[in-house]
């Protein structure tokens, strides 16, 4: 079958075509079975390049999705993984060690790693498609009738990828991805019922944010702060914080609209940024080209965000998956970090029904696969929580990967009823997690050292007691000092413990007295220098 080329409109209905032959091949997405499957994973970040680069290291995310590998434990399983670079040996055999029961070579035999050797600032996706040759071998390694394809996120690359291969892409079509910005999560949450706080709708330009904010502020006269979102902002750190109060003498009832308006506009480059290095010419300068919505921030004395995620199947069901606490940092705790599951029993269940409020809502738009929705929660009083909707993610966003580990790691099952994961010996599960553990003195550890490290001090996932540490991002750790890590326990505080126990490692094995070279070959293989002279 040959690589096909076609117009705009011929590719969408090939595209939605592909889609259809879904209902047969899903199922080996997340849960264990016998059937044969050829997985294509493209984990490109095909998001708005600028923004992504407001994130430390982000070349490296791709390997987020290397949980898939744990799939390799269906003997009948093959995958692709594709990445912009290639990825180290090292990062490989860790995650094909993982595997239960199925030997290294067998696992290892069923899986092709291919790389465009492309670090442009550039989607994979699109590096894909510019090189003909590779997409030809991506195309003749698959079992077309066998194959679909996972991504991180959907965009018109992926759309493009989908049809040139002829394989189905398991995720919502591009065109569909408006519901996972900021404005289309406002829209979904008032279609569906859900709280939010209140807000604007998309808006081009900074002399309409001015009057957005202002006309926000006449409905709520209380409100202090609001927030300014790029309305394709990643992680928070497209997000700034406005602060009315300097401005109270023009509270609505003290001054007049025009007066707000004109001070309001003024204060904008006052605002916090969340990311570290944004100002408000960058800012600005990127509203007419992304949108940006203006919303009340949420006040709180007593405050969480959790989040809940869900799938929709190709049969149009909508499943919740899992609920977290989101562990969030930056200048005013809107910057993801990392997250602990299951989410606090005061509220999880009441997270789960909302997220099947936005599901089906989503399900009737036509979306597919995995969507997140994240909530500002406030204590109350008297175990009330006021819990408001912040915004929907249609990809593979943070908490996706370190649920997909326990998961597949384990074969184990989530509980509607009450919001807890259980492994197949019925213990319940629980981890801490993180994309940003992040310390210079991290800095110069290659994937080997931690290898040395891990293996010393004991700090793997044990598959026998299924308590341990997953560690992912290790491409990351020589150049930023930056790991991720997903602590699993069989309580809160033994998950919380594991977590602590790996910091405390990583900080003793690099203070600078064991960084010398006589410390790190207590871990190495003599080499017989003999051999070579």
């Amino acid at each position: 079958m040959a690589i096909l080329n076609v117009s705009e409109s011929e590719q969408v209905e090939k595209f939605h075509h592909l889609q259809l032959t879904l209902s047969d091949r899903w199922k080996t997405s997340e849960s264990f079975d016998n059937n044969e499957a050829d997985i294509l994973i493209i984990p490109s970040l095909s998001l708005d390049q600028r923004e992504l680069r407001k994130i430390e290291g982000c070349e490296h995310y791709e390997e987020r999705l290397l949980f898939s590998l744990i799939r390799l434990q269906n003997p009948r399983t093959r995958l692709v993984y594709v990445t912009s670079v290639p990825l180290h040996p090292s990062i490989i055999d860790y995650y094909l060690q993982l595997l239960p029961g199925i030997p290294f070579s067998h696992a290892r035999n069923r899986l092709l790693l291919l790389s465009t050797y492309d670090s442009s600032l550039k989607p994979l996706s699109q590096k894909i498609l510019e090189r003909p040759r590779l997409l030809k071998r991506i195309h003749e390694a698959l079992r077309l009738d066998k194959s679909f394809m996972i991504c991180y996120n959907s965009s018109h690359w992926e759309g493009e990828l989908s049809v040139k291969l002829g394989v189905p892409l398991y995720a919502a079509a591009p065109d569909l991805q408006i519901w996972g910005t900021k404005s289309g999560s406002r829209k979904i949450f008032a279609e569906s019922g859900v709280p939010h706080p209140d807000g604007s709708e998309k808006i081009w330009n900074h002399t309409d944010l001015a009057e957005a904010t202002s006309d926000l502020w006449e409905r709520q006269p209380t409100l202090k702060r609001v927030v300014v979102k790029l309305n394709e902002g990643i992680s928070g750190e497209g997000n700034a914080l406005l602060d009315l109060r300097p401005i109270e003498n023009l509270a609505p009832g003290k001054g007049t609209h025009a007066e707000r308006v004109e001070a309001i506009s003024d204060r904008f480059s006052t605002m916090r940024f969340q990311a570290k290095l944004e100002t408000w010419d960058n800012f600005s300068g990127r509203i007419p080209e992304l949108g940006a919505i203006t919303e009340a921030f949420v006040e709180g004395e007593i405050k969480r965000s959790p989040s809940v995620q869900g799938r929709i199947t190709p049969t149009g069901e909508v499943e919740i998956l899992s609920t977290h606490d989101q562990i969030l940092g930056g200048p005013d705790g809107q910057i993801y970090l990392g997250c602990s599951f299951p989410a606090d029993e005061r509220y999880r269940l009441q997270l789960q029904q909302l997220g099947l409020q936005v599901g089906r809502k989503l399900a009737e738009k036509g979306t597919l696969e995995r969507f997140g929705v994240d909530f500002i929660a406030v204590d109350k009083g008297n175990g009330n929580w006021d819990i408001q909707a912040i915004e929907i993610n249609l990809r593979k966003g943070g908490t996706t990967h370190p649920f997909m580990t326990l998961k597949l790691l384990t074969n184990g099952r989530y509980d509607l009823s009450t919001g807890l994961f259980y492994s197949q010996q019925g213990r319940p599960k629980y981890y801490i997690a993180t994309d940003n553990l992040q310390k210079e003195r991290y800095q110069g550890l290659l994937p080997n050292d931690l290898m040395d490290i891990i293996a010393h001090h004991r700090l793997h996932f044990d598959s026998g007691t299924e308590t341990g540490t997953v560690f992912h991002l290790m491409g990351c750790l020589s150049q930023f000092g930056k790991l991720g890590l997903t602590s699993i326990g069989d309580s809160p505080q033994q998950a919380q413990d594991i977590y602590n126990k790996v910091v405390k490692v990583l900080d003793e094995e690099t203070r600078s007295e064991n960084r010398e070279l006589s410390a790190i070959s207590d871990y190495s293989f003599p080499v017989a220098w003999d051999e070579y002279s």
